[in-house]
């Protein structure tokens, strides 16, 4: 029966069906409690909804406050393009469209365990690969973020997974067509999420130095990934600079996004200053000034504000670095606070999973040694197979440190929330599991170290004599 049970619990297909199972009987208990008419309407009132409608009706990619206020690069073009086929298929701003986002959301967050699951198994067996993958399968806010936002995020956890994943694989591929299907990946992703492109340039260069064959060759591999991914990216920065005659990559909200985590509304000193931000007073100056004068106006306010708040930009800092790891500014005081099982759930996972990838990139950081220790206790015969073990653990820890190092930095200057953590939730998961994996190693051989002194003892007692 032991074994019957640890059988399905390392079954994929069983981790996958679970994970859809719980995300859909969240979105089910969750929708039952709204009108279908709010089902249709409240989830769409953001700039994803807004653009799809605007497509939907055939005008184009515009309009990202719902006024006619012409062409945008607001977002990246997939996940509108997405919703935009949902609204076609199924009605605009209707309960069944809403569904259907959610539906692709549940699938693309619960398709997530499938990378994440053989990942795991590179970094630490099967343990770490079912731990990872459960972790995944069950986390709060992977359960919740399907049905909460139709946004991309659920795709970017997808897409993020699935670039670790490849990046592993792709360093002991030599095949031209491989690396050329990696690039296309990385187009993907960045016409999806660009915030995803900050990895890029890591994982890259990981590749050219733990790839295989000659140097000039793996740069050359590598190159060519590179270019695909350009590739994707030029019909729309294309578009981009036809529409709004300056170069845009793939989207124009920076200004935007670092004017909202820096602004006077932090400083209780400044005179004069807003002290909210309103959608209808933010639509209004965007009509007036159009896209690239908005965007314009918002750099340099929030510049300004950076160079004359030095020492309060140090605080923003910290407070955006707490508020993307936990999904608030105060944790513990809203812990307390909430009468709401759920949100304590979510906070509590939120820390735990921070800490445990923290001790994961520590525990796979020490696990070359480690294993080089064994290898000197144990039989000579398996000396080899382990330090070739030892070898990839240390290869893999850069690729899969990158994601909770490097990822969070431009919320860390713009502004921050649990909702822009999730697409590197399942790396975030991975190396929790990864941690949880060291720890029982670390417990185990304590034990049997333990057990040996024990024997020795007695068996030193047995040989005195009488």
């Amino acid at each position: 029966m032991k074994r019957t049970f640890q059988k399905a619990a390392a079954s994929l297909v069983l981790i996958v069906t679970v994970a859809i199972g719980v995300r859909v009987g969240f979105a089910w208990e969750q929708a039952r409690k709204i009108p279908a008419g709010v089902l249709g309407t409240v989830p769409f009132q953001q700039e994803t909804g807004n653009i799809a409608y605007s497509l939907a009706q055939g005008k184009g990619f515009s309009n990202v406050f719902r006024t006619e206020t012409g062409p945008t690069a607001w977002l990246a073009p997939v996940y509108p393009l997405i919703v935009a086929a949902a609204f076609k298929l199924f009605g605009v701003f209707t309960a069944r469209a809403f569904f259907a986002c959610v539906a692709l959301n549940i699938l693309f967050s619960s398709a997530a365990c499938v990378p994440i699951f053989f990942v795991g198994k590179r970094v630490g067996g099967w343990a770490v690969a079912r731990g990872a993958a459960w972790l995944w399968a069950l986390f709060p806010t992977g359960v919740m973020m399907p049905f909460e936002w139709i946004w991309d995020t659920s795709l970017s956890a997808l897409l993020a997974a699935l670039i670790l994943w490849a990046t592993l694989e792709l360093a002991e591929s030599e095949r031209w067509p491989d690396w050329g299907v990696y690039g296309v990946l990385w187009g993907l992703a960045l016409m999806t999420n660009p915030a995803l492109g900050a990895l890029l340039p890591f994982l890259l260069g990981w590749a050219v130095f733990q790839g295989r064959g000659e140097s000039s060759m793996r740069w050359k591999r590598v190159a060519l990934a590179a270019g695909m991914a350009v590739l994707c990216c030029v019909p729309w920065t294309i578009r981009n600079y036809v529409a709004f005659h300056r170069f845009i990559p793939v989207r124009s909200n920076l200004p935007f996004e670092l004017w909202l985590g820096n602004n006077d509304i932090f400083d209780e000193h400044a005179r004069g200053g807003r002290r909210s931000i309103t959608r209808t007073e933010e639509a209004r100056r965007y009509a007036q000034l159009g896209e690239t004068g908005y965007m314009a106006e918002k750099w340099e306010l929030a510049t300004s504000f950076m160079r004359a708040h030095p020492g309060l930009e140090l605080d923003l800092t910290g407070r955006k670095f707490v508020d993307f790891w936990m999904g608030t500014e105060s944790p513990v005081k809203n812990f307390r606070a909430t009468d709401s099982w759920l949100i304590r759930g979510v906070l509590l996972s939120s820390f735990l999973t921070a800490a445990g990838a923290l001790f994961g990139i520590g525990a796979m950081w020490v696990e070359k040694k480690k294993t080089r220790e064994r290898r000197r206790d144990g039989a000579q015969s398996a000396g080899n197979e382990i330090e070739e073990k030892a070898e990839t653990t240390r290869k893999i820890v850069w690729p899969a440190a990158v994601f909770p190092v490097f990822f969070p930095c431009l919320y860390y200057v713009t502004h921050a929330d649990l909702r822009y953590r999730h697409p590197i939730d399942p790396i975030v998961l991975l190396l929790t599991a990864a941690a949880l994996a060291g720890a029982w190693r670390t417990r185990k051989s304590q034990r049997n170290r333990e057990t040996r002194n024990s024997q020795s003892e007695a068996a030193k007692g047995m040989s005195l004599p009488n």
